[in-house]
């Protein structure tokens, strides 16, 4: 009994480390877990007098750990202190341990210190016991409990806490349980089907009464389309097998068009109100605040996507009566009488002082319907499609990645910035949703329409100046490879932020229109045709690898968009516009310091752009200006002498279609000649002469299949347009009537830009005879090229 009553201080410890271990050995049962909890409690309570100990127990403890106990809230050992025992005779043993409290005093000093310093070292032990009149070892072991104490308080709140998040989960559990058992009808609110049934086969079911409804819908417009009626239940579509079953989230369609970073997908659509529904939705990126209000703005993008394409299946009806023919007899022209009796505007009457611009055109394409879907519904394909047209273009939000893994139903929140090739129009900045649709097999449609949603009413560009009604295009699938595609464009804008000398142009339908759609389309799916085939065109004699081809492309593309950015002044580069009163206003000058790109010298570069009236064709000015032997006449770059082609890689059946690299002459034996990259094109509706000098050494590596990224280029160029006056719109091109033209007896626009480095260090401040320089050097290039096709 001796024994007992002298270790009996030493158990609670004992118990208190050994309090986690049931814990954690008890967790999937949770009321075994609290009943060993407050059995523990009531043990170490019952262990400080030293009766109900296992002796047992006491016997197995080392007697170097012996403590003695003493103050603390939890434990009734307030003031209590056991003595050294050092384990002598059967006598000493027996004899029963006497216990030492302490004062008041003293619990409150070792308090005020334990909270400065938990773990006190020898000598601040020695002080405090000196001071208090206790000895070390009582210290020390005051130090050692008042740590267990607060390590066990720490353990216990921590299992409180865990109790209260298993009970929220086990609630949880259930409520999925009673719901999963218990299935609610998404049109009624009633039970969907008595008994139990899976939540898979559920889901399934709804999605299966919603693809009927909108297979009829879809068949119903097929057979407007069409002309002819199709049957719901012909030629069914095979569903693609899922492990899941159902597959509407966003970002499965295989081609990365969604973004996993939107979340789940739901597993149901949202429903319009109408039977119809529209599956994957998420909410536009920062367009509404709180979820009701969210989904009011789902409602409202789906249904202006909806209503939109209805807009743009009517007008491309063969024999829609919104269309009538122009003065050619070939162009068609929006009857804007039976458009408004027809067809309900979806985003609003037209605002006061914009003039309507809308024009449809028929074209076939070197491309299937599912790769030019693919294409337009990619932010980045898309701008590298329509290269010369497109600026910038970027997704903001993806409401819908389609249905299946394929694009159909895909909703896509994008802002684009149509521009035209002259600092005289300014860029179509808008924001449109972009609506994806396949109507039959093999039958697409997209369709864009301008969104006022989430912008600040303040800023008046770019929702004030211009907008997109439902516009885009019906691709139908031909033989062998090739697609038919119907494009409509629909534009309001303000007209008084156009220069007269373009808005001929633009009210014919001619500088944004659809034929220049159709005719960029032609052109480069051509040129990726030509690449992608195996065959090395004859006009190639330098037999450059199919990665020398694709490294030169490359470079030059980047040549092209460089020179678009500096004379349309979009966001796709950031540039600093020049006001001075010297330039006139015809004439667009803007600077931008560069810094860490490789791809174009470090320093200040001036960018000068401007446009004027040319009473030559379009052929005849873009026929002078690629011949590399007529170069002297207009470049200063050739040394007053004819140019070499080095290097042609064919981009088109049409001879100016290429892009090429040319060397000057050199003046003297001591200089070395001097290499010009250039890119020209044609087709109905543009013209481009782009070229840029570059290094010869790192041009070398280009043509080797190397990387392209770290050449210096700054490009300079033409582009040509038609001046819009020709009534039929066609003039003559290799001998033949082409749309968008201008006849030898018609004008054209020509548009020159020049990008010149005026100073190689960043910070250096820009002159005003740096801007006199380019301002004389666009002026005399313009009175060389009159002067040369000899007119006024």
């Amino acid at each position: 009994m001796g024994f007992e009553s002298v270790n009996s201080s030493c158990k609670v410890a004992r118990l208190v480390t050994d309090i986690s271990i049931p814990f954690s050995s008890s967790m999937q049962n949770p009321s075994t877990f609290f009943s060993t909890q407050r059995k523990m409690e009531g043990q170490s309570e019952i262990g400080l007098t030293g009766d109900s100990l296992d002796t047992g127990l006491l016997g197995r403890m080392r007697e170097d750990e012996y403590e003695s106990r003493s103050g603390s809230d939890n434990f009734d050992l307030e003031g209590l202190s056991g003595d050294d025992q050092d384990g002598g005779d059967d006598g000493q043993r027996k004899r029963k341990k006497r216990y030492h409290r302490h004062t008041p005093n003293q619990i409150q000093e070792l308090e005020s210190f334990f909270k400065e310093c938990p773990h006190p070292d020898e000598k601040q032990r020695l002080d405090l016991s000196k001071r208090l009149g206790l000895e070390n070892k009582q210290v020390k072991f005051w130090f050692q409990n008042r740590r267990t104490q607060m390590k066990t308080q720490l353990e216990r709140h921590e299992n409180i806490m865990l109790r209260q998040e298993n009970d929220k989960l086990r609630g949880e559990n259930s409520m999925m349980k009673e719901a999963m058992v218990n299935p609610i009808c998404n049109n009624c609110g009633g039970p969907a089907i008595p008994g139990q049934i899976l939540f898979e086969e559920h889901q399934i079911r709804i999605e299966n009464a919603r693809l009927k409804d909108e297979l009829n819908r879809i068949c119903a417009l097929t057979n407007k389309f069409l002309g002819k009626p199709i049957s719901s239940l012909a030629n069914p579509m095979a569903l693609p097998t899922s492990n899941s079953g159902l597959e509407l989230g966003i970002g499965r369609n295989g081609f990365g068009g969604g973004s996993s970073s939107l979340g789940n997908p739901l597993p149901m659509g949202l429903d319009l109100g109408d039977g119809r529904s529209m599956p994957g939705i998420s909410s536009p990126m920062g367009l509404m605040g709180s979820s009701s209000d969210v989904q009011l703005e789902r409602s409202a993008l789906i249904d202006l996507a909806l209503a939109a394409m209805d807009e743009l299946l009517k007008m491309a009806q063969t024999d829609s009566p919104v269309w009538i023919k122009g003065l050619d007899g070939e162009r068609d022209m929006l009857n804007q009488e039976e458009y408004a009796r027809l067809i309900s505007s979806c985003i609003g009457p037209k605002p006061a002082g914009f003039v309507t611009e809308a024009t449809r055109d028929t074209g076939i394409v070197i491309i299937n319907s599912l790769a030019l879907v693919e294409t337009l519904m990619d932010a980045n394909r898309y701008a590298d499609m329509f290269q010369s047209m497109i600026a910038r273009s970027a997704n903001l939000d993806v409401l819908s990645g389609g249905i299946g893994g394929t694009r159909n139903g895909a909703i896509h929140l994008m802002h684009t910035e149509v521009q035209l090739l002259s600092p005289l129009v300014p860029v179509r900045q808008v924001r449109i949703l972009r609506f994806c649709k396949q109507h039959a097999e093999g039958v697409w449609a997209v369709v864009d329409v301008s969104v006022e949603i989430g912008h600040d009413p303040s800023n008046a560009q770019p929702f004030i100046s211009c907008r997109r009604l439902p516009s885009g295009c019906i691709v139908q699938d031909m033989p062998n490879g090739y697609s038919k595609v119907t494009w409509i464009e629909h534009w309001e804008y303000d007209e008084s932020i156009v220069h007269q000398l373009y808005r001929p142009l633009l009210i014919s339908g001619f500088g944004f229109g659809a034929h220049r759609w159709i005719a960029t389309l032609q052109r480069q799916c051509e040129g990726l045709a030509i690449l992608m085939s195996s065959s090395i065109s004859n006009d190639d004699h330098t037999a450059l690898s199919q990665a020398g081809r694709r490294s030169m492309l490359k470079l030059a593309q980047r040549m092209t968009n460089n020179f678009c950015s500096g004379v349309c002044a979009s966001s796709a580069r950031k540039w600093d516009s020049l006001q001075m009163g010297t330039l006139s206003d015809d004439m667009r000058v803007m600077t931008r310091k560069n810094v860490d790109d490789p791809g174009e010298p470090p320093g200040i570069v001036l960018s000068a752009a401007t446009s004027v009236w040319m009473p030559v064709s379009r052929q005849r000015l873009f026929d002078f200006l690629r011949d590399e032997r007529l170069r002297s006449e207009w470049d200063i770059l050739s040394n007053g002498g004819p140019m070499q082609e080095m290097v042609h890689i064919a981009k088109g059946q049409g001879q100016g279609n290429c892009v090429s690299l040319l060397r000057a002459n050199a003046v003297n034996a001591n200089d070395s000649s001097m290499l010009i990259l250039q890119e020209t094109w044609m087709d109905t509706s543009c013209s481009v002469v782009v070229y840029a000098p570059v290094d010869g050494q790192s041009l070398n590596v280009v043509m080797s299949g190397g990387d392209s990224a770290y050449v210096a280029l700054l490009p300079s160029g033409f582009a040509i347009v038609p001046d819009g006056n020709d009534p039929s719109g066609y003039g003559m091109s290799n001998g033949t009537l082409q749309k968008g033209g201008a006849s030898d007896g018609g004008g054209s626009l020509l548009t020159v830009g020049f990008q010149i480095l005026v100073n190689s260090l960043p910070t250096a401040k820009l002159t005003m005879e740096s801007v006199d320089t380019v301002n004389n050097l666009i002026s005399c290039t313009i009175q060389k090229i009159k002067a040369a096709l000899r007119v006024a």
